[in-house]
């Protein structure tokens, strides 16, 4: 099949797109390069079924693109405030991103006949009512807050899908991704996994908000790959929503401590006040529908996937 990847040369893109080749694909991986980067490419890109386009997906797209499966992953995801690359410091680029990019994406799949996946998230559920969180809950999410260019975009990417749907006819799948950490994650990604990897390594204070009680599930990359596409192959999903995601569930203490123990490290756990706002206190996905209709869930335990990552990192240092 021939299947398009937006967003290909990001972290989980570039996964994706490796793996969609392993399989026997040809891939067309779409990236403007504003969070993504080329190097997560660079073990495939010379692939004879891989090519790369360099482009926007809010603005005007190849008229004869087409393609039998088209996965959105495009949009910046980090939450640190420091970056540059992350949804804080590119607001503008993230709505766009998740709605006319949404929008453009859904056309083009329409006019060929493809199957469409919107990548969504857990911050759709904002910081959560009810717990774990199912696909039906509606979420409580601040419209206004610093973090709403991101999450509520990906809500009305949702809207957006679920309008072609049931409008349009398009066979449109939506997952709602948790957190997921593994190799080629970007070092200024800012969520806690890859911040207290870097501290520990270094022996440096690892850096705790609150009082490191709040809760969150982590997927290694290669369960949420396969679960993307078991969500893209099964037959009859069209309309659908799905969590992906490990429904382990560890305090940030648990996770610091746990890294500490990978890495051998001799750091100090450092708490700061308060916790940044709008931050979620608790997260764990129920995945009982992707159970019953993918017949998956996670296989990598936290700290197997914490020392796969701690490895990639040592590797990417020495070279």
């Amino acid at each position: 099949m021939k299947i398009i990847v937006a967003g290909g040369a990001g972290f989980l893109g570039s996964h994706l797109c490796e793996k969609l080749l392993n399989l026997g694909d040809e891939v067309v991986c779409i990236d403007n390069l504003i969070t993504g980067d080329e190097n997560n490419l660079k073990s495939f890109k010379n692939h004879q079924n891989f090519s790369f386009l360099k482009l926007d997906i809010c603005k005007d797209l190849p008229e004869d693109l087409a393609a039998d499966r088209i996965y959105h992953l495009a949009s910046p995801a980090s939450p640190n405030t420091h970056s540059l690359k992350s949804y804080h410091s590119l607001p503008f680029e993230t709505m766009h991103a998740n709605t006319t990019g949404t929008w453009n994406l859904a056309e083009i799949a329409r006019k060929s006949q493809a199957r469409l996946l919107f990548a969504s998230t857990s911050e759709s559920y904002g910081d959560p009512l009810i717990h774990p969180q199912t696909e039906e809950y509606r979420g409580n999410v601040s419209t206004t807050g610093p973090r709403s260019v991101y999450d509520e975009s990906k809500r009305f990417g949702e809207t957006i899908v679920a309008a072609y749907v049931r409008s349009k006819g398009l066979d449109g799948r939506i997952i709602r991704i948790f957190n997921t950490y593994g190799p080629r994650m970007s070092l200024d990604d800012g969520r806690a996994v890859i911040e207290f990897m870097k501290a520990a390594i270094s022996n440096q204070p690892i850096p705790i908000f609150g009082d490191g009680l709040q809760t969150r599930s982590f997927c290694f990359v290669s369960d949420l790959i396969e679960g993307i596409i078991k969500v893209m192959e099964t037959p009859d999903l069209s309309g659908e929503v799905i969590n992906l995601g490990n429904p382990n569930e560890f305090t940030i203490l648990e996770l610091a401590q746990k890294i500490k123990e990978v890495t051998g490290s001799n750091s100090e756990i450092l708490f700061k006040e308060p916790l940044p706002k709008d931050d979620p206190l608790k997260r764990r996905p129920d995945i009982e529908k992707a159970k019953k209709l993918l017949n998956w869930e996670p296989k990598v335990e936290l700290s197997a996937g914490l020392k796969l990552l701690f490895l990639d990192l040592q590797n990417s240092n020495s070279g």
